[in-house]
């Protein structure tokens, strides 16, 4: 059988001619390699209303129902996979993991997250907007960094288990600061598990700084301790003592190395954007975020949550 193709401006600028030459159907098709009912129905669709024939408007016509030919709209047919993204949504997920958590729970059935990002752009899930529930990229982070610190251990001087992440235990903690004397929020992030703690603070002051670390780690083993350089650290050596541990610290303007816990920052703000005052945040809204973080699928965790990481440690 001959494959299908659709007519081309040539073929019907030849159609055209051949039907002035009087030529029927039959003659026509054989010239052109076409079946008959294909010649029948390119007329039967383009011709003018005085049953005359012109390529150039047979063209158009085509373009124009090209363009309005759509297929029907996958979450509009498909309500299992409707109510599962906006299940993920809800839990503000990206749609990449939603995507994920889809394709393991029926790997048969195709899902592209350009579909779930292309519903939210043009309002087909009206309750989810990119403003309210995805993480929005894009933003530089102030990475400048204090000179007030003088560390003993570096970043860059971590052991093998630590690099490689093969225990629990490794932490990268930081601080991410509200609007202008409207406090501030401590959070660490274990290596290993992405299992993110933090602990609210009304100042940077250090002191202030380590009860907030102590309080945010308290219950969970500590190997090793990684922040930058700022101000708010400058007691570590009094913190190393306490929590029988040892705190590395990274590079000036270097936050790379601690690629967990800037990842984690950035997700952190999400829920609290630049600006916030952190002094009306309550305990119950922490634990509220945290446990939204830690039940989050991670790519890097085979699509995992943390807690379900830790679970399966256990």
């Amino acid at each position: 059988m001959q494959s299908y193709h659709h007519f081309t401006l040539t073929e019907r600028e030849k159609l055209c001619e051949l039907i002035r030459d009087k030529n029927g159907i039959r003659n026509i098709a054989r010239s052109l390699g076409k079946s008959p009912s294909t010649i029948s129905r390119e007329l039967s669709r383009n011709k003018n209303k005085d049953g005359t024939y012109n390529p150039w408007r047979a063209t158009t016509l085509y373009i124009i129902r090209r363009h309005n030919s759509r297929r029907a709209y996958r979450l509009d047919t498909d309500k299992e996979l409707y109510e599962w993204v906006c299940h993920g949504l809800e839990q503000y997920w990206s749609p990449e993991i939603i995507t994920a958590k889809w394709k393991m729970k029926d790997a048969c059935n195709k899902l592209s997250y350009a579909l779930i990002y292309t519903a939210i752009k043009s309002g087909r899930l009206p309750k989810y907007l990119s403003k309210t529930h995805l993480r929005r990229r894009g933003r530089q982070k102030n990475t400048h960094q204090s000179a007030t610190i003088h560390p003993e251990h570096l970043i860059r001087d971590w052991p093998e288990e630590i690099v490689k992440r093969e225990r629990l235990g490794d932490w990268e903690g930081d601080t991410v600061y509200g609007g202008v004397s409207k406090g501030v929020l401590f959070t660490c992030v274990d290596r290993k598990s992405r299992y993110l703690v933090a602990a609210l603070m009304r100042t940077r002051a250090a002191e202030v700084t380590n009860a907030a670390v102590k309080e945010a780690l308290s219950g969970q083993p500590i190997k090793s301790l990684s922040f930058d350089n700022g101000s708010e650290f400058a007691n570590f050596k009094s913190l190393e003592k306490e929590l029988n541990t040892t705190i590395y610290f990274a590079d000036p303007h270097s936050p790379w190395q601690r690629g967990s816990n800037e990842n984690i920052n950035d997700l952190v703000r999400f829920f609290f954007p630049k600006g916030i005052d952190f002094h009306a945040v309550t305990q119950d809204t922490l634990n509220t975020v945290l446990e939204l973080i830690n039940n989050r699928p991670r790519k890097c965790l085979g699509w995992l949550s943390p807690i379900e990481f830790l679970r399966c440690c256990t």
